[in-house]
C-alpha cells in the first residue's frame, strides 16, 4: 500500500488569499466562542483586564476536540455555499460540543432559536455563561442545540447515526466527525460496514471524518499510533477511499482541506450520478477523510513545563484553577486575546459582516437544516385498516396462531404504502420472528456480492427496504437516525438480546424526553418502535442464555413521558397495539409479543376495547360477576395469560364456589399510578379491579418484581403476589420451564389455595393434587423431552 498515493495533491491551493485569511479568522472566531464557554461567565469581549469574577466557579466542558469540529465546520460550509448542498453536521465527539455550538451562534441560528442570546455584547455574555452552568445546557450536543440530532455523549454511536439519516435522502450529504477515542467503541467499529447498506440511486451519502487528534481523557488512540499504512489499509478494507489532512500549521490545513473537499465531494457526487444515470446500483467505494490534528489546536503548548496541545492534558478544562492562580487567570487572558477577537466582532459584539457572509443562508445553515429537525419534515404514514389482518376467534382460547405472523402481514403493507418514509430493522431474524410477509414487497437490502444462491429464499436485493445486519448498535443507530430526520420505523429482536442495545435505548431516550419537554422549537419526530420476539418462555430450545425477558425493566427507569411497555396476549390485541404504536410520536414503544402459535383469547373488536383501556376483567374468565371475588388471577404476557387461565380453569373445575376475577394487562403502565406515568390507573381504577384486601396472584412475562416496583403505592399491594422469571432454565419444555419459575397453573392454583382464607383445608386434596403434577411433569419432560399432550394441545374448556 503506497500511502503517499491516498493524500490529494496540494499544488495548487484552491483557495485565494483573501478567502484563507477570511476563512481563519472565522474559525479564530469559533475558537474564541469555545474558550470563552468554558471559562468566562462575563466580560465576553475582554473589554477591560481579565478578572476574577469574570471567571466562572465551576469549569466544565471539553476543549480538547472543539478546535477540530469548528475547523470541519468551516470547511463544509465553504462547499455547502459554493455547490447549494444540503447537508448536516454530525459530530461523534460530543465531548466538543463548543466546536459545534459556536459556529451555530456565528451562523445566526442560535440567536434565532433563543433570542435572549442575541448577537451582541450582552447575548455573547449570556451564550457564554449559559454553557455548562446550573440550569442552562450540558457540555454535549445535547438537543438544545440547533443542527444536531446526535449527542455525542453516547459514544459510538455518530455512524450509525449518520446513515440512518441519509436513507432516503437521495440530495443529502451527512458529514460525520468520529472521534479517535469514540473509533474504539465496539457501535463505531461495527458501524463501518453501514457504507454496504447505501443504495446511491435513492440514498445520500455519508462523508466520514475521522478526527485523529492522539488522545482520550488520558490515554493515547489507537488509530492514531497504528503506522499510516495500516490505517490506510484498514479502511481499504472496509471498503473506503481514504484521504488524508494531516498538520498543524492554519494557512496549509485550510488549503489542503479544502482541495480535500472539494475531491471528495466531486467523488460522491460522481458515484451517484453513475448509479442515477445508469439505474443500476452497485457497492462504491466512498470517500472518507482522515483529519490528523493537535489535540486542542491553538491552545497553550505547555502548562506548568507540560505540553498541553497535542496531549491528553488538553481534553477537558486545560488549566481549572484559574480563580486562585493570578499566573493561570494572566495564561487565560493571554490565550484569549491570542484569537484577536477585536478583529472578528464589532464594538456591538456582532461577528464582523465579511466573515459573517462565509455562512450558508436560511436552511442551508447546518444548524438551521431542516433534517436535522426531522419532526418539520415528518408526515404520517399511511396505514391500511389492520382490522383486515385480524384472526378470526369464533371460540375463545381454542385456536392456535403464530401471534407475530399477522403483524408482518400489516408491516408488509405499511411497507407498501409508505416506500420513502418507512423502514423494517433486525439482526438477521426477520423470517424468524414471522415478519417475513415484507418480503413480498421489500427484500433485504444487499450492496455487496451477490451469488447465484442468494436467488433461492436468501430474499437479497439492491433496492430492498429491510434493514438486516447482526448487530443491534448499527440496526438501531440506523433507525434513530432515520426517525429523527422525519420518517419512520420498527425495529425487532430476540427479547434477550435487547440488552445488546440497552445504552443506545437510554440515550434516545434521554434525547426526546429533552426534546419533548424542554425544548419548544423541536417539532416532534415518530416513535422508536421495538418489538421483543423469540421470548424467555419459548427459548427453552436455546437455554438459559436466551431466557432474559429484563429489557422492561430498563425501560421503567426513564421518563414516563416518553416510554411505553405492551404486552398484548394474542395476535389480534398485538395487530391494534402495533398501529397505535405506529400513529404515535416522541416515544420508545417496547412491544413483548412472542412468536410461536399460542391460544387466541380476543376477537378484533375485543381486543380493540381490552387494548383502548390497557387493562380490564376478562368477563369469560371470571365467575365472580354482581358479587366480591374471593381471589384476584391477574396476567401480563402471552404465555403468562395461557398459564393463568389454565389455572383458573382448574380452580373453576375443582372448586367451583370459589369466586374468581381475571384480570388481563395489555399496557404495563397501568400497574403505575398515573401521577408516576400519563398510562397509568388512578387508585380508585386500581381498587375496583384488584380490590384493597383480597389476595391477588399475578402470573407475569418478565422478573416478578418489576409489577412490585410499579405498584407497591395502590392499596392492596401488600395482598399482590406476583409469579415471573427467576433466572432458572436450561434446555427445558415450555412447561417444565413455567415450573421451574413457578409461573405454571399448578403453582398458580396452589398460590390461590394458601392465599385465600379458608381454603388451606377445604382444598388440601387439590394442592396435592397440584404438588403431584409438578413433580410427574418434570419426570416426563426429562424422560420424553416434551410436554404432555394434555399441556401441549390445552384450549380453555369455557
Amino acid at each position: 500500500m503506497n500511502y503517499t498515493a491516498q493524500k490529494p495533491a496540494t499544488a495548487s491551493n484552491p483557495l485565494s488569499a483573501e478567502e484563507l485569511r477570511a476563512m481563519n479568522a472565522w474559525w479564530r472566531a469559533c475558537n474564541y466562542l469555545s474558550v470563552g464557554m468554558i471559562y468566562l461567565r462575563d466580560n465576553p469581549l475582554l473589554k477591560e483586564p481579565l478578572k476574577i469574577e469574570h471567571v466562572k466557579h465551576r469549569l466544565l466542558g471539553h476543549w480538547g476536540a472543539s478546535p477540530a469540529l469548528s475547523f470541519v465546520w468551516l470547511h463544509l460550509n465553504r462547499v455547502i455555499k459554493r455547490d447549494d448542498l444540503d447537508m448536516i453536521f454530525m459530530a461523534g465527539p460530543g465531548h466538543g460540543a463548543p466546536g459545534v455550538i459556536g459556529p451555530t451562534y456565528l451562523e445566526g441560528t442560535y440567536s434565532e432559536v433563543y433570542p435572549d442570546k442575541s448577537e451582541d455584547m450582552d447575548g455573547l455574555r449570556k451564550f457564554f455563561k449559559q454553557f455548562s452552568f446550573p440550569g442552562q445546557i450540558g457540555s454535549h450536543v445535547t438537543p438544545e442545540t440547533p443542527g444536531s440530532i446526535h449527542e455525542g455523549g453516547e459514544l459510538g454511536y455518530s455512524l450509525s447515526h449518520a446513515y440512518g439519516a441519509c436513507l432516503d435522502n437521495p440530495d443529502l450529504i451527512v458529514a460525520c466527525v468520529v472521534g479517535d477515542g469514540e473509533a474504539e467503541t465496539g457501535p463505531l467499529a461495527t458501524a463501518w460496514h453501514s457504507n454496504k447498506f447505501i443504495n446511491p440511486t435513492r440514498d445520500g451519502a455519508v462523508l466520514p471524518i475521522l478526527n485523529l487528534n492522539g488522545y482520550k481523557i488520558a490515554n493515547p488512540t489507537i488509530l492514531a499510533r497504528i503506522s499510516p499504512e495500516r490505517l490506510a489499509a484498514l479502511f481499504h478494507g472496509y471498503g473506503y477511499t481514504p484521504y488524508f489532512v494531516e498538520g498543524d500549521d492554519p494557512d496549509s490545513m485550510h488549503q489542503t482541506m479544502a482541495q480535500t473537499l472539494d475531491t471528495v465531494i466531486a467523488e460522491i457526487r460522481a458515484i451517484q450520478k453513475s448509479a442515477r444515470d445508469s439505474g443500476k446500483a452497485e457497492l462504491p467505494s466512498w470517500p472518507m477523510i482522515v483529519l490528523r490534528t493537535p489535540k486542542g489546536w491553538t491552545g497553550p503548548k505547555e502548562i506548568n513545563g507540560h505540553k498541553a496541545e497535542g496531549s491528553w492534558r488538553s481534553h477537558q478544562v486545560p488549566f481549572s484553577d484559574v480563580r486562585t492562580n493570578p499566573a493561570h487567570l494572566k495564561l487565560l487572558e493571554d490565550w484569549l486575546k491570542s484569537y484577536k477577537a477585536e478583529e472578528l466582532f464589532d464594538a456591538n459584539g456582532q461577528l464582523m459582516p465579511e466573515l459573517r457572509a462565509l455562512a450558508p443562508q436560511g436552511h442551508r445553515r447546518m444548524s438551521a437544516n431542516l433534517h436535522a429537525n426531522g419532526g418539520l419534515l415528518c408526515k404520517d404514514l399511511k396505514l391500511p385498516d389492520f382490522r383486515n389482518y385480524a384472526v378470526e376467534v369464533k371460540e375463545a382460547g381454542k385456536v392456535l396462531h403464530e401471534n407475530t405472523k399477522p403483524l408482518g402481514e400489516f408491516l408488509r403493507d405499511v411497507m407498501r404504502n409508505n416506500m420513502t418514509n418507512f423502514r423494517v430493522f433486525g439482526p438477521d431474524e426477520t423470517a424468524s420472528n414471522r415478519l417475513q410477509s415484507i418480503y413480498e414487497v421489500s427484500k433485504k437490502v444487499w450492496m455487496a456480492e451477490l451469488l447465484p444462491e442468494d436467488a433461492d429464499g436468501g430474499e437479497l436485493s439492491r433496492d430492498g427496504r429491510v434493514m438486516e445486519m447482526l448487530s443491534e448498535h448499527t440496526l438501531i443507530g440506523w433507525l434513530e437516525g432515520y426517525l429523527l430526520t422525519g420518517r419512520h420505523g420498527f425495529f425487532h429482536t430476540y427479547e434477550a438480546f435487547a440488552h445488546v442495545i440497552d445504552s443506545m435505548f437510554n440515550q434516545h431516550a434521554k434525547w426526546l424526553d429533552i426534546s419533548k419537554n424542554h425544548v419548544p422549537w423541536r417539532a416532534p419526530v415518530a416513535s422508536q418502535n421495538i418489538l421483543l420476539s423469540s421470548t424467555v418462555w419459548r427459548q427453552d430450545h436455546n437455554g438459559f442464555s436466551h431466557q432474559d425477558p429484563g429489557f422492561i425493566d430498563l425501560v421503567t427507569n426513564k421518563s414516563p413521558s416518553v416510554t411505553r411497555i405492551y404486552l398484548p396476549p394474542d395476535a389480534n390485541t398485538l395487530l391494534v397495539i402495533a398501529d397505535q404504536c405506529l400513529r404515535s410520536t416522541n416515544c420508545i414503544n417496547v412491544i413483548v409479543a412472542d412468536k410461536q402459535k399460542h391460544l387466541q383469547f380476543t376477537t378484533i373488536d375485543e381486543a380493540i376495547v381490552h387494548c383502548a383501556k390497557g387493562i380490564g376483567i376478562w368477563r369469560r374468565a371470571s365467575n365472580d360477576e354482581g358479587v366480591e371475588p374471593d381471589v384476584v388471577m391477574a396476567s401480563c404476557g402471552d404465555v403468562a395469560t395461557q398459564e393463568a387461565l389454565a389455572a383458573t380453569a382448574l380452580l373453576r373445575e375443582h372448586l367451583p364456589d370459589l369466586k374468581v376475577r381475571f384480570v388481563n394487562v395489555v399496557d404495563l403502565y397501568k400497574m403505575q399510578p398515573i401521577t408516576e406515568h400519563p398510562c397509568g390507573s388512578t387508585d380508585r381504577e386500581f381498587d375496583s379491579l384488584f380490590t384493597t384486601d383480597k389476595p391477588v396472584i399475578f402470573n407475569f412475562h418478565g422478573y416478578p418484581w418489576l409489577i412490585h416496583k410499579l405498584a407497591y403505592r395502590f392499596k392492596n399491594h401488600e395482598n399482590l403476589h406476583v409469579r415471573g422469571y427467576k433466572e432458572r432454565g436450561n434446555i427445558n419444555t415450555p412447561l417444565e420451564l413455567a415450573i421451574l419459575n413457578q409461573t405454571d397453573r399448578f403453582t398458580l392454583v396452589i398460590d390461590v389455595i394458601d392465599r385465600v382464607p379458608g381454603l388451606a383445608a377445604k382444598a388440601a386434596h387439590l394442592k396435592e393434587q397440584m404438588k403431584n403434577q409438578i413433580i410427574l411433569n418434570l419426570a416426563y419432560a426429562h424422560e420424553h423431552g416434551a410436554d404432555k399432550d394434555e399441556f401441549t394441545n390445552w384450549v380453555w374448556p369455557y
